[in-house]
C-alpha cells in the first residue's frame, strides 16, 4: 500500500458490502479489522438481500463480501462455478483460459494423486492471481441419535444423501 501511495497518514476509504444477514455480515465484520493495519479504513455496507445479485452481477462494489457454498465437495464444482470464464457465478469476472484448460485437465485425470497437484497448483494460481480471496472455510457435520436406523451418511458432502425413504426410527 505504501508503493501505491497509502501510510498512516493516508488512508484509504472503502465500503465492505455484504448481504444483510449474519451469515454475511459477521464475516465481513472480521475483515474489516484487518484491513486497518495495510492502511484501509473499511466500512460495513449492509445490503438488502434482494438488492444483493443485482449489485454483485453490476459489480458495484470495492470489496463484496460473498459465501459460497458447494453441494458436492469436489474441485470441479467450485472451479467451475467461482472462477471458470463465463460462468455466471463467477462475480468478478476473473477470465483465464489457460487456467480452465488445467481445470478440465484435472477433472478428466484418473490418478488422485496426479489430480490433487493439479488441484493444488489451479489453487496456488488463483491465489496468486487474487481471483476471488477465499477468506475461510467453514465445517459442517452431521449426528443422530442411535435410534435412527437406515442411514447412509454421505462422505464427498453434507447435502447428499438427504432422501429418507430408507430410514426408520427403532423406538
Amino acid at each position: 500500500m505504501e508503493t501505491l501511495g497509502y501510510g498512516p497518514n493516508k488512508r484509504l476509504h472503502i465500503k465492505v458490502s455484504a448481504r444483510d444477514n449474519a451469515a454475511y455480515r459477521d464475516p465481513a465484520v472480521l475483515l474489516i479489522d484487518p484491513l486497518r493495519e495495510i492502511y484501509i479504513d473499511a466500512e460495513l455496507e449492509p445490503i438488502d438481500t434482494a438488492m444483493w445479485y443485482p449489485k454483485i452481477n453490476r459489480r458495484d462494489y470495492a470489496i463484496g463480501l460473498n459465501l459460497t457454498g458447494n453441494g458436492v465437495d469436489d474441485p470441479d464444482q467450485a472451479f467451475y462455478e467461482n472462477y471458470a470464464c463465463g460462468s455466471e457465478t463467477n462475480y468478478d469476472g476473473y477470465c483465464k483460459p489457460e487456467i480452465d484448460t488445467l481445470f478440465d485437465a484435472q477433472s478428466r485425470e484418473p490418478d488422485a494423486e496426479k489430480r490433487k497437484r493439479l488441484v493444488w497448483d489451479i489453487e496456488r494460481r488463483l491465489a496468486e492471481d487474487v481471483a476471488r480471496p477465499v477468506l475461510y472455510h467453514s465445517k459442517s457435520g452431521t449426528c443422530w441419535q442411535g435410534y435412527v436406523k437406515g442411514f447412509s451418511q454421505m462422505t464427498n458432502s453434507e447435502y447428499n444423501g438427504m432422501r429418507m425413504e430408507d430410514v426408520w426410527l427403532d423406538r
